[in-house]
């Protein structure tokens, strides 16, 4: 059903609890929310569409916020299919409607629908404005925020940003727990490789008086704004937001584990707070949203046909596709008769920026024994030191 965000401004979205995979890789128990918003104004515009897999609930919630009025104005922020996917339904049922993009906008439409006409076509520029009547859009190009064609619209009299995928989270609406989390592990895997056009945007946000932001997922974000922007600064430039250890690792037969069980008995000893990952059995997604949190990160994994075991390469995959910098990482190893995963570990990095490598290196040879438990206990110290 439709919900007024604002008097004028009417919430037209819905909820997905079927979904499993969001992108088809990011695991969403609580599903997911296509957000949709509709401008009630002299003139009437829709602000995106929705996921094919919603599309009729969509368009059902749409005219019953529209009250037997038309839309004047379909604003497409965002071509990725999950905001997309219904324009072609929304340009057979409105086809007096103007679609309003940019010149990449277009060119995306022309490609995910080869065969639809659309009769009106406003493209704009950075900085336009377009009038409703008592509310002004304008237009904020936010290119690689994570598209090429993304933009983000500020309404100037209700003072609210439209923000397209930033300050999104996974999650339907109604699911629980803190908006952090989810917005977290949905900005580093989705957005988190785009760090400078990220900061880019939020320049230009800070030169706006914003008070309500609707993203095209999660809930609008309204009150103090300011521990929001607070987490998109520190995640699009790569500060740590946690003090503490992320410790991701894999285990063939539990050695390698027991030595992480060890590490991390020794680090919260020492007042550290650990967040520890089997990257085998774990959202993969959740250990990259951990590593980016915490300032140190731990890796301890086995060496495997003379490489790295497959899950430990898929995310340093991961992490380096991210530009994953400014942190101190240390290393486990464990190999039989020929380790060297640590040096393969360490060479994973070799083009990232700021990564400060610990000191203390620990290397198992098969089990733990006396000389790597003592190399586990400096590594801690190491780790523990301010």
């Amino acid at each position: 059903m439709p919900k007024h965000i604002t008097d004028s401004v009417v919430y037209t979205g819905a909820n997905d609890r079927e979904i499993d995979l969001f992108e088809g890789q990011y695991a969403v128990p609580e599903g997911m929310s296509y957000n949709s918003y509709v401008i009630l104004d002299g003139a009437i515009a829709v602000m995106d569409t929705i996921d094919r897999r919603k599309t009729g609930q969509w368009l059902q919630n749409l005219e019953d916020a529209l009250a037997g009025k038309t839309p004047d104005y379909l604003v497409v922020q965002h071509m990725e299919p999950d905001h997309s996917a219904s324009i072609a339904a929304f340009v057979e049922k409105y086809p007096e409607a103007t679609v309003v993009g940019n010149a990449k906008t277009f060119a995306m439409i022309g490609q995910f629908f080869p065969s639809l006409e659309v009769k009106k076509q406003l493209v704009v520029k950075d900085g336009d404005a377009l009038e409703l009547g008592s509310h002004t859009l304008h237009f904020v190009f936010a290119p690689m925020v994570h598209w090429p064609e993304v933009m983000m619209t500020y309404e100037s009299s209700e003072k609210i940003l439209f923000s397209a995928d930033a300050f999104g989270r996974f999650g339907a609406l109604d699911a629980g727990g803190e908006w952090a989390d989810e917005a977290r592990r949905y900005y580093i895997g989705i957005v988190g490789k785009y760090g400078p056009q990220v900061q880019a945007v939020l320049k230009k946000a800070a030169a706006l008086d914003i008070r309500l932001i609707c993203p095209l997922h999660g809930p609008a974000l309204s009150g103090d704004l300011a521990p929001y922007l607070s987490l998109y600064d520190a995640w699009s430039a790569y500060r740590p937001e946690k003090q503490g250890v992320c410790l991701c690792y894999t285990s063939i037969y539990g050695n390698t584990k027991k030595a992480v069980e060890e590490l991390t008995g020794a680090l919260r000893q020492r007042g550290v707070a650990v967040a520890a990952h089997d990257l085998a059995r774990c959202d993969m997604s959740l250990a990259v949203a951990d590593a980016f949190c915490y300032d140190r990160l731990v890796l301890a994994t086995t060496t495997y046909n003379a490489g790295l075991f497959p899950f430990m390469n898929t995310f340093l995959e991961h992490l380096t596709e991210r530009n994953f910098q400014r942190r101190r990482v240390g290393l486990v190893e464990n190999g039989t008769w020929a380790p060297m995963a640590a040096k393969l570990m360490k060479a994973a990095f070799e083009k990232s920026k700021d990564i400060v490598f610990a000191e203390n290196t620990v290397t198992i040879k098969s089990a733990l024994n006396g000389e790597s438990s003592a190399q586990l206990l400096a590594l801690a110290e190491e780790l523990s030191a301010e």
